[in-house]
């Protein structure tokens, strides 16, 4: 009768808003291999094409952008072939934009499993950032398809050294996308109208990204009486997306390390914000959502 009983989980609120229990997501990682799986699967379920989407998705919009910006608007490509150029810019946009507007949506999305039992809230985002990169691989191997028939037929694109950058690079866009991922996430819990809000920010974004035009078309522009090239480079993607397509077509000229350093710093501390709003709001999400 005296025997003592001893928890071997223990659920209580953090003490600190900055906190990760690192070793608490070790020891759920099967259930995020299964939300990996799950997002994976469920996403063309139900579908006739299936994973094509994949590939006809960024094959449809480099068309689209071949007739509007490079053939109505005639803007130039810096020298580059446009299929290249188009998809150089929608694999890697694509993959934050998908990461970003599925994350933004975690705890609306997940209510009726967060209310039923208890995991590391953070797995959903992250198996979200994870998954998708399912999608970017294929979209990146169409990319290299498209680059060899090019290089065969005699292409002025070329890899430079900075093409090594790309682990790094892939790694800073997922960490924007689940920064401001898990931010905005925490902020639609309570206000709902702010998810339509976002929808349409991100979808002006990706005009504010040097992803349908070269950087160096806005040099020297003036809006406002701001500088068009300072202000593109503030965006934290730029910088990112800037140094991809350097290392891949070698076209334009490298925006420079201090630019992608402030991406990364950028990206580091809005992590650590949308960790801290992202423990703070979990504690009571269920009474909101």
């Amino acid at each position: 009768m005296n025997e003592t009983q001893e928890w071997t989980t223990v659920i209580k609120p953090k003490d600190k808003l900055l906190s990760v229990d690192f070793k608490e997501l070790w020891r759920y990682r099967d259930l995020y291999t299964l939300f990996v799986k799950r997002n994976i699967i469920t996403q063309y379920k139900q579908t006739v094409l299936g994973p094509l989407w994949f590939v006809i998705q960024p094959v449809l919009t480099v068309i689209m952008y071949m007739v509007v910006f490079g053939g109505i608007a005639g803007i130039a490509t810096d020298g580059i072939p446009q299929p290249l150029f188009y998809l150089a810019g929608t694999c890697m946009w694509h993959y934050f934009s998908d990461c970003l507007n599925r994350t933004s949506n975690t705890f609306v999305s997940n209510s009726g499993l967060f209310g039923k039992v208890y995991f590391p809230r953070l797995i959903t985002p992250l198996s979200t950032v994870t998954s998708n990169l399912l999608r970017f691989g294929i979209q990146l191997g169409l990319f290299v398809v498209v680059y060899a028939i090019y290089a065969i037929g005699g292409c002025n694109a070329h890899l430079t050294w900075y093409i090594l950058l790309f682990p790094l690079l892939v790694l800073m866009m997922a960490g924007l996308a689940l920064g401001f991922g898990i931010l905005i996430s925490s902020m639609t819990t309570k206000y709902r109208d702010l998810q339509i809000l976002f929808s349409f920010v991100v979808s002006l974004w990706m005009y504010a990204t040097p992803i349908v035009y070269p950087l160096s078309l806005v040099k020297g522009k003036m809006a406002a009486g701001f500088d068009l090239y300072t202000i593109m480079r503030l965006n934290p993607v730029t910088p990112v997306l800037e140094t991809f397509k350097y290392g891949a077509l070698g076209a334009g000229e490298f925006i420079g390390w201090g630019w992608l350093a402030y991406s990364f710093v950028f990206m580091v501390v809005l992590l650590a914000l949308g960790v801290v709003v992202f423990n703070k709001t979990q504690k009571s999400f269920m009474d909101t959502v």
